[in-house]
């Protein structure tokens, strides 16, 4: 089958190609001209002023609001990252679990929490510590936003990992079960670390929803950038700029996280690779051992078969010889 047939689609001819440069050209310049149409009313209004941007990105804006709601959003982030990973890796194992029990709950859980908003989580968990009072109230801003990622996230990662696990290949379950391990070793030292690996751009979207989602907190008073963002607008009189810095800062944040993970992807497929070639280099040594061994008997069988000759060749002239 010919390049050109292997398509799905009819290459563009000459007049196509011309017909797609010019609306190329023509939807950029529409852009274009939204943009400066947006940058004209912002400087109508004073938006465009260098008085109110740079107090929004003063030292001081950052010293005393800004980096400190970014510590505090990176801080629920983290927490909720790893608790949401490790109770995420239970809950998947426990829906493919054979116990009836485990596998029931998980899956309400799962559902449960799944179909709650992340907002209502954080409010209940928030005014439910207030309530209660069994802990400082400053902490019950930090522990609502918490959970409420928590409770929401490890039950998304959980079905990530379960579809994860169900994508691979029943060789592999085969195989563990094969070597004379449990159903349940299997699933966890078997399948579930190849789900993972399959599965890593998914799991960073979810990490980055996760710092996103953080922002959420400000509406339990937590402190984090957008509360920071806000608290900058109302001291530097610039609250579109604010609200555009901290914007600024979440992309940098999430980009800085998607690299890592593209790194760590890149790394795993050069360690691979390095493993295949390893394997492929013992392999080639083993067959070059086993055609040696072949001709070595080759060898072997020709000289005795040879001696045999020989030998034959010999008692037959001594027959004969007359006595």
């Amino acid at each position: 089958m010919s390049a050109e047939a292997s398509v799905l689609f009819d290459l563009p001819g000459p007049r196509a190609r011309v017909r797609h440069r010019i609306f190329a050209v023509v939807g950029g310049l529409v852009l274009l001209a939204i943009l400066a149409w947006i940058l004209m009313r912002m400087d109508a209004k004073g938006q465009l002023d260098p008085t109110k941007w740079s107090k929004a990105i003063s030292w001081d804006a950052w010293r005393y609001y800004l980096l400190p709601g970014l510590r505090a959003t990176l801080t629920a982030a983290v927490l909720a990252i790893v608790i949401s990973t490790v109770l995420a890796l239970g809950l998947a194992l426990a829906r493919m679990s054979e116990i009836f029990v485990l596998r029931w709950a998980a899956t309400i859980f799962v559902e449960f929490f799944r179909g709650v908003p992340v907002l209502i989580m954080m409010l209940f968990t928030f005014y439910f510590l207030v309530a209660v009072g069994w802990l400082p109230d400053s902490v019950n801003p930090l522990v609502g936003t918490v959970v409420g990622l928590v409770a929401y996230n490890s039950s998304v990662l959980a079905e990530v990992i379960r579809n994860g696990v169900a994508s691979l290949p029943k060789g592999q379950r085969e195989a563990g079960l094969s070597i004379g391990l449990s159903p349940g070793q299997t699933r966890r030292m078997i399948l579930v670390p190849q789900s993972l690996t399959a599965m890593l751009p998914s799991l960073v979207s979810q990490v980055i929803v996760i710092t996103k989602d953080s922002a959420l907190g400000f509406m339990i008073l937590y402190p984090e950038l957008v509360t920071a963002a806000r608290n900058v607008g109302s001291w530097a009189g610039a609250p579109f700029q604010a609200y555009v810095v901290a914007a600024a800062v979440f992309i940098a944040v999430n980009y800085g996280i998607e690299r890592a993970a593209r790194w760590v992807e890149a790394r795993q497929r050069r360690r691979a690779r390095s493993a295949g070639g390893v394997v492929h280099a013992e392999t080639a040594t083993l067959g070059a051992g086993l055609v040696d061994g072949a001709q070595v008997m080759e060898d072997a069988q020709g000289h005795v078969h040879t001696n045999l000759e020989d030998d034959v060749s010999r008692a037959a002239r001594q027959d004969r010889t007359p006595r």
